[in-house]
């Protein structure tokens, strides 16, 4: 079996602000996006890399493939209307090139900071179960409200984990869960554990990091900055 990855770079990034789709803003001289390949380039457990993209950037995409030599960049095909459709497109694209039991791997081209044991971790669990989210266990206390001024219900932190992309899924098991969003006319699951669980499905825990960041707004890209200048082995994160 092999692991193939599903990168989503579909966004606008309205938040950000910016004259350009955040995840091609340059860093330490080097688009977003180019930074976070290069960790699935890097890593030989990955086969091949497909880019789902804002249509009007695809040219572009497979442009910096070329200037960055970004050779397990096999595809880059065009996102959807939400990010479900984007992962859907993906996940669609993929029937006729990889095998039932290989696993694909969907993150987001806008977490570039991503420490090769996280990756190494989510492929593992996903192996071992099936499937995998990058997990952290919640720190700060939680509060639900109802009216999005005010709580007065306090949630358990001790059974609450805090997922984020990259996730893993067996190919199979991903691909009946969207074709059954298909045919629910459902395309409002932002994460795939989320489409899962709808599913019936129970949804494994990867050890994640602190520092897989998503670059969402300007001062995220300053924290990117910091990090980049930290060796992985150093992080305890």
């Amino acid at each position: 079996m092999k692991n193939y990855v599903i990168l989503l770079a579909g966004g606008i990034g309205k938040r950000m602000q910016s004259a350009i789709p955040k995840q091609f803003i340059e860093v330490d001289g080097k688009p977003i996006i180019v930074h976070t390949i290069e960790n699935f380039q890097e890593n030989s457990q990955v086969e091949k890399i497909v880019v789902v993209c804002v249509k009007d950037w695809i040219e572009h995409v497979k442009d910096l493939v070329k200037k960055y030599s970004l050779t397990k960049v096999g595809w880059v095909i065009e996102g959807g209307g939400t990010g479900h459709d984007s992962i859907r497109n993906g996940v669609f694209f993929l029937k006729d090139k990889i095998k039932s039991d290989d696993f694909v791997i969907v993150h987001d081209a806008v977490r570039p900071f991503l420490p090769k044991k996280i990756v190494d971790e989510v492929i593992r669990v996903a192996h071992e179960k099936g499937n995998a989210s990058s997990s952290i266990v919640c720190h700060p206390p939680i509060v639900y409200t109802d009216d999005f001024e005010s709580g007065i219900t306090d949630i358990d932190r001790e059974h609450v984990m805090l997922t984020a992309s990259p996730q893993a899924f067996k190919y199979s098991l991903v691909l009946d869960c969207y074709l059954t969003a298909e045919q629910e006319a459902r395309h409002d699951f932002t994460f795939t554990s989320s489409l899962l669980i709808h599913c019936g499905k129970r949804v494994y825990f990867a050890k994640g990091s602190t520092c897989n960041i998503k670059i969402t707004e300007k001062e995220d890209i300053v924290l990117f900055q910091a990090l980049l200048k930290v060796k992985e082995e150093s992080l305890s994160c």
